[in-house]
């Protein structure tokens, strides 16, 4: 018997006793999948707990989440187990520790033989799909590879962000139309059983809610956001009740992790452990609202939902979850949970050191190159470090926490799911415009020298409004500031690749050129690195090496339309026209609707002399982007070419009509 299953087996035999009652109650006998209640878990992306009235907020933001908490089970203390989307996410659907599912970094994959909520019920009958709100969940451009496992329906489909370009066409959605696109599968897919992820994006930075939140909130964007997606929600909950679709499912909604507002120094999240950002609302409303308003005070963890989903259904739970019922706390005398949290986001964005933290009782233990104890009976807030003068109960911490490290770190197997390889650096450009940091490395440094994060806290604070301002178009306002980090260290990875995207978006090519060759020194990995340095290079009139620059690009996407359409496009212009041909093929194989490779495709086509294969690819570009004028007069060119002169004229007299392309 593995690690994992003695450690699983022997907790929950601890309490089997203690909880036999409760589980009896809750877990009726689905054997037949037509019985089978409903799942629909709902994630809230970057959600505090305390703008949740469930929880005791006067703001009057979640008045359809608090209806829903008053027929669910409210966990008053649910704990993260990262600050970071991926990683959390990979927690709450494999019932697992960063350290065992090893997705602890944007691009991480989600190893085939780890524990999955999704591919556990599809494999038990359930119809399964997941609505998500961001690149960052998308498996498609690299940044969940894996997490669509199990799932008949993953719709995602985002595209990498571009200066100037309107985000919510390509790195997110907002609730509202997640929302509907979920409706719209209902519609067509609600025989039973189904599980359903969806997940809202909303509060995440930037805070820009739409009308009429953006003019009720303007003076605080983060809580426009929020009462966003709450109206959103209260679409959803009315259509399950409306369609009967309510009270026989199993409705689990969490936020990953909350968000700073510049508590202890931070403006966002990822870097820190304090309750702002760990700290999430989480209720369970059970089928036919068993134990409705039950509220429950004791400390729990977003690794207990995925074993608690399978326990409700009478899903024998996974050895190797490594999580707890959540039904287990309704029974008297049930042992308290200690609650690990970590985050290497400071060691692989900044090359700073990664901190863990430890909830027990009633201490807050952090563990850093100067570590922190806090008692949160007399110190919620955590504003007090008592370690130096408890150093005692900090060394039994310690000792604890180290230990539970070790023992959720068990079972795993560094070749079943490697942290970062190349293929799964896609789409690394969307973390700019989300405000995040992207995947670096230790750039040689020992651990024994690695900064502590509380020392460094201005310097990511002024990197993620610099990236901020770029993604915003106000690249001259980003670059003193992305300047001021670069001259601190150099040796920032993100810095150097933000200051060279700033001089790129306001076309200063030449200056772009050596903060992205400097980034592409830090981490020879960053597909995006290469792929923008390839770009400017290109602008600056050196193809060769533009070209050198885009294939590293390519190999390191190699799911990425854009990377091969843009390494087509550039051997198209350095006279490699059977390579750029290929090149778009590659491009069209992975997205057939891929506009810039169907309308290069369909000219060079033109060009060669054999308008009537060209002419299907002018047709399809034409089709995706209606409003291009180049996509209609080079069509025309195409049937002028085959004598189909009425055709020509049709498009001819379309194109008159439309703006001329602005790039």
């Amino acid at each position: 018997m593995s690690a994992v299953r003695a450690r699983v087996v022997g907790s929950r035999g601890a309490v089997a006793m203690l909880g036999i009652v409760v589980l009896a109650t809750v877990s009726t006998s689905f054997s037949e999948p037509t019985n089978a209640p409903n799942v629909i878990l709902i994630t809230l992306d970057t959600t505090r707990a305390d703008r949740m009235g469930f929880l005791g907020s006067k703001r009057g933001l979640t008045p359809n989440l608090d209806g829903l908490a008053s027929r669910a089970m409210v966990f008053e203390k649910a704990y993260a187990q990262a600050p970071l989307t991926t990683v959390s996410h990979a927690t709450i659907l494999t019932g697992t520790y960063p350290q065992y599912h090893r997705v602890n970094d944007f691009g991480s994959r989600m190893g085939a033989n780890v524990p999955f909520l999704p591919d556990l019920l599809h494999q038990h009958g359930y119809r399964t799909a997941a609505f998500v709100g961001s690149i960052i969940l998308d498996p498609r451009n690299g940044l969940a590879p894996g997490f669509d496992r199990g799932f008949d329906l993953y719709d995602a489909g985002y595209a990498l962000h571009q200066g100037g370009r309107d985000r919510f066409k390509t790195v997110e959605r907002r609730a509202d139309q997640v929302v509907t696109r979920a409706l719209e599968w209902f519609e067509h897919n609600s025989a039973y059983p189904f599980f359903v992820w969806i997940h809202l994006y909303d509060p995440h930075q930037p805070y820009d809610p739409p009308a009429p939140y953006a003019a009720r909130f303007g003076s605080d964007p983060y809580d426009g956001e929020i009462a966003s997606m709450d109206a959103a929600l209260g679409k959803l909950f009315s259509y399950l009740k409306g369609h009967a679709l309510d009270s026989a499912s199993l409705i689990a909604v969490m936020a990953d992790h909350g968000e700073a507002l510049g508590q202890h120094g931070e403006e966002a999240h990822g870097i820190f452990l304090y309750d702002e950002t760990i700290r999430v609302p989480l209720l369970l409303k059970l089928p036919q609202d068993r134990f409705a308003g039950r509220r429950v005070g004791s400390p729990v963890r977003l690794v207990d939902v995925a074993p608690t989903v399978a326990e409700v259904l009478g899903i024998p739970v996974p050895e190797e979850m490594q999580g707890e019922s959540l039904l287990r706390t309704l029974s008297a005398g049930a042992p308290a949970r200690d609650i690990y949290s970590e985050t290497d986001y400071p060691k692989q964005g900044f090359g700073w050191s990664a901190i863990s933290s430890l909830r027990a009782g009633e201490y807050l233990f952090v563990q850093a190159p100067r570590r922190e104890l806090y008692d949160t009976s007399l110190d919620p807030l955590a504003a007090h470090n008592i370690a130096e003068k408890n150093a005692a109960v900090a060394d039994s911490l310690a000792a604890r926490l180290a230990s539970l490290q070790k023992k959720y770190s068990s079972g795993t197997a560094v070749d079943r799911a490697p942290a970062i390889t190349p293929d799964q650096k896609a789409a690394l450009a969307a973390l700019s415009s989300l405000g995040y940091v992207a995947h670096g490395s230790d750039r040689g440094r020992s651990p024994v020298m690695l900064a502590d994060p509380k020392d460094k806290i201005p310097a990511a604070n002024e990197l993620q409004d610099a990236t901020l301002l770029v993604d915003s178009n106000r690249s001259a306002e980003a670059i003193p500031l992305l300047q001021k980090v670069v001259a601190s260290d150099p040796g920032i990875y993100f810095a150097q690749l933000e200051l060279g995207l700033a001089e790129a978006n306001r076309k200063h090519y030449a200056e772009a050129v050596a903060p992205l060759e400097k980034a592409t020194e830090l981490m020879v990995e960053s597909a995006i690195a290469q792929y923008e340095l390839g770009i400017v290079l290109f602008e600056t009139g050196n193809g060769k090496d533009a070209a050198i620059h885009l294939e590293k690009a390519a190999v390191l996407m190699p799911e990425s339309a854009d990377a091969h359409f843009s390494l087509g496009s550039v051997y198209a212009r350095i006279d490699r026209v059977p390579d750029a041909i290929q090149q778009l093929h590659v491009a069209l194989q992975i997205e057939p609707t891929h506009y810039r490779a169907n309308l290069l495709m369909g000219r060079i086509l033109s060009l060669q002399g054999n308008p009537r294969d060209a002419v299907p690819f002018l047709k399809q570009a034409a089709q995706t982007q209606p409003s291009s004028k180049e996509a209609h007069l080079f069509l025309a060119d195409a049937y002028v070419q085959l004598g189909m002169e009425t055709a020509a004229k049709v498009e001819r007299e379309t194109a008159s009509h439309l703006a001329p392309p602005t790039e």
